[in-house]
């Protein structure tokens, strides 16, 4: 149950990978000695889940253009039916037979580590001096909690001083009796108390520290609540602008060329090394920004736009979940002489669970089938925009959540509801399968979906209906709209209006006359002296004729 409860939660919460990603969360629990390495490896599958949301929400953002949503949100997608289907496989597996923890322990007993220097500092080092003018944290205070003091429960994980002085002096102090005392040499009585010498550490505050939220007292709750809206806005914001910006830049002869670069493979016999060649090109990039999202968020637009094909994305995908190991991999290496075995061993879970999962879903072609469902889902996603956002809901947030409820319930309750419904749906997979390849096999009534009802084989009765509530909510947000800008006739519009330029744009659009105005006239008029076709001419009266224009 336990394990159930700790794979949901990881995939639930982790929407965005952080400064070094959420996968040394794991081996850094590990050291604190809360978890051990079999109840560790499921947070890891959880995590690999749900740090893949981040390029699946910038997929979002091109559902402007069907084409491009059909290709981005299937270049998005590969990263997650990759992660969806190694955990699929492999946490049962791990549960029958603990390869993975019993693999990571002969190679930590291999090989005799010594605890070294703090891993690498790539971004960190230009990131670094920003974050800590907006917040620093107490890290005494973190792992007082973590350890489950009871002395941290009232302290704030704030960092107020940056500069203390700690002074230690002996003092006399009273004691109750002789056995408080610290040492029968140093203890003495004058007829009323019992007095012993104890060290009494004394700590001065010297200098605060620099960041935004220092002087404010707030409580933890409303800053950390500040930072993740804030947070969330700028992540928002910065992906927007990376998909505006390559969509902007990478057009026409530079697109073309880059094409041609990234998708065109080596020549015959060596043409399958091209695909392992782009695992390490994703695993080298990703080792650099130090973030499998922000890799992948940055390589879906340029799907979408079709510079990179989605049979080259996949390498470049797996690539960045392996490079996204090596980090934790270091940082492991870096802990204390008495925790490193375990923080290595979860890193290495982390790193063999991701090969792992190429070994099953890349090498042989007809096993890629990350790609064939990513494009299923694609075509889907771009002719029924609203699933999109129905798939993100229902993989990331329902699933995870309603696993998590029946885990706290017992996993006998899980196992009870979760069986029938796997079970069902491996059903229905194998019997498309054997519709699309062997329909011969089946009975006539099964070798299509009609004998359902039309609401459980087609979306096209839940897009009738999800356009009907989408439409009056439209109308409803037009009319409130309308009303606060003082506008009744703005209500009748089937648009939703731009509040106070509502009644403006519909008053221009009423005064317009039938016939074209003298502005779009002398735009024809120089538009035919440059064809050299004059298609308007002056009579003998000197009135002028003006040709019909077809209004936009």
């Amino acid at each position: 149950m336990k394990l159930h409860c700790l794979e949901t939660v990881t995939s639930t919460v982790s929407l965005c990978d952080s400064k070094r990603g959420m996968e040394e969360v794991h081996w850094l629990l590990t050291a604190w000695a809360m978890l051990n390495v079999q109840a560790a490896i499921p947070i890891i599958m959880g995590a690999n889940i749900g740090t893949s949301i981040t390029n699946t929400i910038v997929a979002l953002i091109q559902a402007g253009d069907r084409s491009e949503f059909r290709r981005a949100f299937a270049g998005a997608t590969v990263h997650d039916f990759f992660n969806w289907l190694s955990v699929l496989v492999l946490l049962p597996l791990e549960a029958a037979t603990h390869y993975l923890e019993r693999l990571t322990n002969l190679v930590v007993e291999t090989f005799n580590f010594k605890n070294g220097e703090d891993a690498p500092e790539l971004l960190k080092v230009i990131t670094d001096p920003f974050t800590k003018l907006i917040i620093q944290l107490d890290k005494k205070v973190i792992n007082q909690i973590a350890m489950n003091d009871e002395t941290a429960k009232n302290k704030s994980m704030i960092k107020i001083w940056c500069k203390t002085f700690t002074s230690v002096t002996e003092r006399n102090v009273t004691v109750p009796s002789p056995d408080n005392c610290t040492s029968p040499s140093l203890c003495w009585t004058d007829g009323l108390h019992t007095w012993t010498i104890k060290n009494v550490t004394h700590q001065e505050n010297i200098a605060k520290c620099q960041h935004i939220f220092v002087n404010f007292n707030l409580p933890d709750v409303v800053v950390g609540t500040i930072l993740l809206v804030v947070s969330l806005l700028v992540l928002c914001s910065c992906l927007i602008l990376i998909v505006k910006l390559l969509g902007s830049v990478l057009r026409g002869q530079v697109a073309v060329v880059i094409k041609k670069t990234i998708n065109t493979d080596f020549p015959f016999p060596f043409a399958w090394v091209t695909g392992y060649l782009a695992i390490l090109v994703g695993a080298g990039m990703t080792f650099i920004v130090q973030s499998s999202s922000v890799f992948t968020s940055a390589m879906t637009p340029l799907i979408g736009i079709g510079v990179i094909s989605i049979e080259r994305a996949y390498p470049l995908t797996l690539g960045a979940n392996i490079g996204t190991t090596t980090t934790a991999i270091l940082a492991a290496l870096a802990s204390p002489g008495s925790t490193l075995k375990s923080s290595l061993q979860i890193a290495l879970c982390h790193f063999f669970f991701n090969i792992s999962g190429i070994l099953l879903w890349y090498p042989i072609p007809f096993t890629r089938l990350p790609i064939r469902l990513a494009k299923g889902l694609g075509s889907i996603s771009a002719k029924y925009r609203w699933f999109a956002v129905f798939y993100l809901v229902i993989f990331f947030f329902l699933i995870p959540l309603a696993v998590f409820g029946l885990s706290l319930v017992g996993w006998p309750v899980l196992v009870g509801v979760g069986a029938p419904i796997i079970s069902v749906v491996f059903l229905v997979v194998a019997l498309r399968l054997l519709q699309s390849y062997c329909p011969c096999i089946l009975p006539h009534k099964l070798q299509n979906w009609n004998f359902l009802p039309l609401w459980m084989h087609s979306l096209k009765p839940w897009d009738k209906l999800i356009t009907t509530l989408t439409s009056c909510c439209q109308r409803l947000c037009c009319r409130t709209c309308c009303l606060l800008c003082g506008c009744p006739k703005c209500c009748r519009c089937s648009r939703c209006c731009r509040c106070s330029k509502c009644c403006e744009d519909l008053q221009e659009v009423q005064d317009v006359p039938v016939k074209s105005p003298e502005a779009f006239a002398n735009m024809a008029m120089d538009k035919e002296a440059q064809d050299g076709v004059p298609k308007s001419e002056v009579d003998a009266s000197g009135t002028k004729t003006t040709a019909s224009i077809t209004a936009l």
